[in-house]
């Protein structure tokens, strides 16, 4: 049969709509709504006509169909995913999960009024960010502090209220780029501040800040490479040398640390990374860092230093447009509370817990996936592998890991992580070596029997 011949067996929409199955539909839904799905549903039909297949016209089926597609364009287009890369810090699976008391905070905050800017002591209004001010402030003994909404921002922040106008002295090795294609040297430029890059790409001196010092200085910029490590024939400016330097010029010396790391890593290997209170100890004047990286809470920027310089931060206009909502508040304030002793920190905030997982407990996991999948009639074997922190912090540090390698007869690797990419929710490993993995790091236990349902959906049930 000719194609087009084919193609004009797919029923009208007005055909459709007279059908008692789409009749029905229409009086669940708008007509409008009706009518964009029995579209989308006709054209994926001749798309399938065009590639030589045959699909079914009856009308129960055109009606289940259309059913379907109503369904997924009125569900939830962000949604929960289940992470088996191994990926801690996964930047495009949302960052860090809250702990369960950073989620609480924001259930609270979100369903009743607070006193987010009011004061209940003077009955006037107050500060939103005397939430957050003393907790940071107690933990790491900065004068104060202030949050927007990501460390970017932050960072856009303190060069415009601090130095416009005036350059911003940065060593060449440390002009960052991070996801996106966002650049230090960017941030400077729309912080109206002008670039004044010292030293080379792996050596940069304390004489190089000097000779690059004028009337023009506005202030000392240090970018922790957090993303990324300069190894080999190296140099670097210390912190005590270049607060020194900042002191002399009578310049602020400001440090964007990226990751905001509060507690030492108790792994070998994974205690390079400084922490925050490393960099107010050493006399930096202004830190900012991530909430939502090695902190573990949620999407902010936080700010903090010296009184005198934060002041200045927070009159600054451009203050108000990066500024953070109640939730964010809540559910940072709960996380930052765990701090407060660091065993409770390990144990409540997702992000060091997975950091820090035995190797032994990892492969009781991954022996207990392994397992219920067999039951499931797949085959599945555990491999030994690497995890990665991820989001743009320890970029060369691998945490020894156990992952589960799912087959399924006569299907690639590929194909395999495609239909688990697209199950409900979607189940996102990686492929190493022809095979496809699901690190059991990043994943929870409880979801090993969804893990199990849909792939018994997407393969056996076909």
């Amino acid at each position: 049969m000719e194609i087009q011949e084919r193609l004009r067996q797919i029923p009208k929409v007005d055909v459709l709509l007279q059908t008692a199955e789409l009749s029905a539909l229409i009086a669940e839904h708008p007509r409008e709504i009706v009518v964009d799905a029995i579209r989308a549903v006709l054209q994926g039909l001749r798309d399938e006509m065009l590639r030589q297949n045959s699909p079914d016209l009856s009308r129960p089926a055109l009606a289940e169909q259309v059913r379907r597609e109503i369904e997924r364009r009125q569900g939830h287009h962000l949604k929960r995913v289940i992470n088996g890369t191994g990926i801690i810090v996964h930047t495009n699976l949302g960052r860090s999960n809250l702990s369960q008391a950073a989620i609480d905070a924001v259930i609270k905050a979100a369903s009743a009024y607070s006193n987010l800017e009011y004061s209940l002591e003077t009955g006037r209004r107050g500060s939103r960010y005397s939430h957050i001010e003393g907790i940071l402030q107690e933990l790491l003994g900065c004068e104060t502090a202030l949050v927007v909404n990501n460390n970017a921002a932050a960072v856009l922040l303190v060069l415009t209220a601090l130095a416009q106008g005036k350059e911003a002295i940065v060593s060449r090795g440390e002009l960052v780029e991070i996801g996106g294609s966002f650049r230090i040297p960017d941030v400077i430029q729309q912080g109206g501040c002008i670039l004044r890059e010292v030293g080379a790409t792996n050596r940069t001196h304390l004489r190089d800040y000097e000779q690059a010092l004028s009337e023009q200085t506005g202030l000392l910029l240090r970018v922790h490479t957090s993303n990324y490590r300069v190894v080999g024939f190296t140099k670097t400016v210390t912190l005590s040398e270049l607060k020194a330097l900042s002191v002399k010029a009578g310049v602020p010396f400001i440090e964007d640390m990226g990751s905001g790391l509060l507690v030492k890593l108790p792994q070998q290997g994974l205690d390079e990374e400084p922490t925050v209170q490393e960099s107010l100890a050493a006399g930096v004047d202004v830190v900012t860092f991530s909430g939502d990286k090695l902190l573990g809470g949620p999407q902010a920027g936080v700010i903090v230093g010296k009184r005198t310089l934060l002041d200045r931060i927070k009159a600054h206009p451009l203050h108000r447009a990066v500024r953070v909502d109640k939730m964010t508040l809540a559910a940072l304030e709960a996380t930052l509370m765990h701090y407060r002793y660091e065993r409770e920190a390990f144990q409540q905030i997702p992000t060091l817990q997975k950091i820090v997982l035995p190797l032994d407990v990892l492969r009781q996991r991954a022996e207990r996936l392994c397992e219920l999948l067999r039951q499931a009639s797949f085959s599945a074997e555990i491999v030994q592998e690497f995890s990665q922190v991820g989001g743009g912090a320890l970029p060369i540090q691998n945490l020894p890991t156990w992952c589960v390698a799912l087959t399924v007869a006569g299907l690639s690797a590929n194909e395999l992580e495609l239909r688990l990419r697209m199950a409900s929710p979607p189940i996102i490993g990686r492929i190493a070596n022809e095979y496809f993995l699901l690190d059991v790091r990043t994943l929870e236990t409880q979801e090993f029997s969804m893990i199990v349902e849909q792939a018994r959906m997407c393969f056996l049930e076909q």
